[in-house]
């Protein structure tokens, strides 16, 4: 984009056809006499040549002039420039993979249903770094943190229910783990999102010993609960188990790190869940906006000057005029 700083200088071009009538009235007012013996040696070749070095020496100083007014007009180049600070957000999903979360009260079971509101809210997570790490009875970092969120959204279709030998429910150590991931982030955020379908029942780790440690490094634990309000629950190949969640450690852990617990008791609910903690963990985007400004008087004055010495030069010796 272009602008003129002083647009109004540019009022002094619809003088110039007024200058030129003047400055030709004048000189005929002023014009000298001689006599000769005839008129016709003045004819013909003599008199166009001297019109035509009129002409151009006329042309040129005009062409100076428009030249001069339109530098004095000050015309500049505008660049608007914008400069993002953006605060991302460092985001470990911590994920039950024991047994019991092949459970169908949520269809077509629970972790299938937790992978699909998973999958929604990496989504929208443009620029934030997302780590994924699965637990039973030992922990598994699936994927660390990332900005690719392809490979991650990849890596969590593939998670899959532990094996026999690994099942259980370690919460205190999956919570230590991630915090492993997270301690020496720079991230202006460091959460922890922690889904868990029951009770610690294995690791050498307390979960509320965990998450005072998870605060120790400023880690936020939101605590998700996935279960109905059933007291029992088929799970396919083991028959029906007892819901054992326990909301009160899920509830300690969230309120340790300054974090929030969710009971999602349905598919559309842990939907629900995921979105809320995605709006909470939103980070102001600073924007600052520059102007740049070229200025661009001198593609103007410098040929003016050019061109106004050129054409003084030329009337003085070419054309051999004298004033």
């Amino acid at each position: 984009m272009i602008e003129l700083l002083h647009p109004w200088v540019l009022i002094a071009l619809f003088f110039i056809p007024l200058l030129l009538w003047l400055f030709n009235a004048k000189s005929s007012y002023l014009e000298g006499s001689m006599r000769i013996s005839s008129s016709t040696l003045l004819e013909g070749y003599f008199r166009r040549k001297g019109e035509r070095k009129y002409k151009i020496v006329l042309y040129l100083k005009i062409l100076t002039l428009v030249l001069i007014i339109v530098a004095i007009s000050r015309p500049r180049k505008i660049d608007q420039l914008q400069m993002m600070n953006v605060d991302v957000v460092d985001i470990i999903l911590v994920i039950d993979i024991s047994s019991s979360m092949l459970a169908e009260d949520f269809k077509p079971n629970r972790l299938e249903a937790v992978k699909e509101a998973a999958q929604k809210f990496i989504a929208n997570r443009s620029g934030d770094r997302i780590g994924l790490l699965v637990f039973a009875r030992e922990t598994f970092i699936q994927c660390p943190l990332t900005t690719d969120n392809n490979v991650l959204s990849s890596l969590l279709k593939d998670i899959r229910i532990a094996e026999k030998e690994y099942d259980g429910t370690a919460i205190g150590m999956a919570i230590a783990n991630a915090t492993n991931r997270l301690r020496d982030s720079k991230a202006k955020s460091k959460v922890m999102i922690l889904l868990s379908d029951g009770s610690n029942n294995a690791g050498e780790l307390d979960p509320i010993t965990a998450a005072d440690l998870a605060s120790q490094f400023e880690i936020k634990i939101y605590t998700i609960g996935a279960a109905t309000d059933q007291s029992l629950t088929y799970i396919p190949g083991i028959g029906r188990m007892i819901n054992e969640i326990d909301e009160k450690t899920l509830k300690e852990i969230a309120n340790e790190t300054g974090g929030k617990y969710f009971r999602a008791k349905d598919r559309d609910m842990l939907s629900e869940i995921y979105a809320q903690i995605d709006s909470m963990e939103r980070t102001e985007i600073e924007v600052k906006s520059y102007t740049k400004y070229k200025e661009l008087f001198g593609w103007f004055l410098i040929p003016a000057l050019i061109i106004g010495m050129s054409t003084e030069t030329l009337n003085r010796t070419i054309f051999n005029r004298q004033t």
